[in-house]
């Protein structure tokens, strides 16, 4: 093993992530020109999603064995409601709705649930893109927002420097748990990693395209 695994599971994802970039909603939502019904569509979805997100951290909390890391994931999951909470405040006036999860939203709570199977180390992996990818893009798009932009309050959420102090700390405990885990689990907590990247993009590419059941 060489090197660290964040730095080499970054290297894999970045093709993703520039596919990310390049999604019409985030493009949309970097100028402002975003339609509301895209934007509260995916909000509302997002709840969804955070909702199951913040059961995962805790149960990360409960089994990782650190009591430092322990408090972080307990820590991640407060702060991951009350960032929630704030941001439906803002831009959900009526609060949420009775919202039936689309086909993307359930198989991502799903998978990263489900990662809650398998060792530590891949439940941890599955969950850091719901940081990162965020941080990333949140940073990304803030130095093109331009004044106006009606999705301002959100941009700077995920680009504040608490939640990228959070990013940090979650990426450097995979790579601690990284350093010390066998050669297969590595491998598959990159694969977690990649997944959950992947579904990063599904699930801004559903929301554009309000994403409804078939059948």
């Amino acid at each position: 093993m060489s090197g660290k695994w964040s730095s080499e599971v970054w290297r894999l994802a970045e093709p993703i992530y520039n596919e990310i970039l390049n999604l019409p909603f985030v493009r949309e939502l970097a100028a402002g020109t975003l339609s509301e019904e895209r934007f509260l569509f995916y909000l509302e979805q997002d709840a969804l999603y955070i909702d199951n997100y913040c059961r995962v951290l805790a149960h990360i909390a409960s089994r990782i064995g650190v009591r430092q890391y322990t408090e972080d994931f307990l820590r991640f999951a407060s702060d991951g409601v009350a960032v929630e909470k704030a941001l439906h405040e803002f831009f959900l006036k009526d609060g949420v709705r009775d919202v039936v999860p689309t086909p993307t939203c359930l198989l991502y709570c799903s998978y990263e649930s489900a990662c809650g199977l398998q060792s530590v180390e891949i439940e941890v992996a599955a969950v850091l893109p719901c940081f990162w990818v965020y941080q990333r893009v949140g940073k990304e798009i803030l130095g093109s927002c331009r004044p106006g932009n009606p999705y301002a309050r959100w941009i700077e959420t995920y680009a504040d420097e608490m939640f990228e102090a959070s990013t940090s700390q979650a990426i450097e405990i995979c790579d601690v748990l990284a350093a010390f885990a066998s050669k297969e689990i590595r491998e598959r907590m990159t694969e977690a990693f990649l997944n959950s990247t992947r579904m990063e993009w599904m699930f801004w590419n559903s929301a554009y395209n309000l994403e409804k059941w078939k059948i």
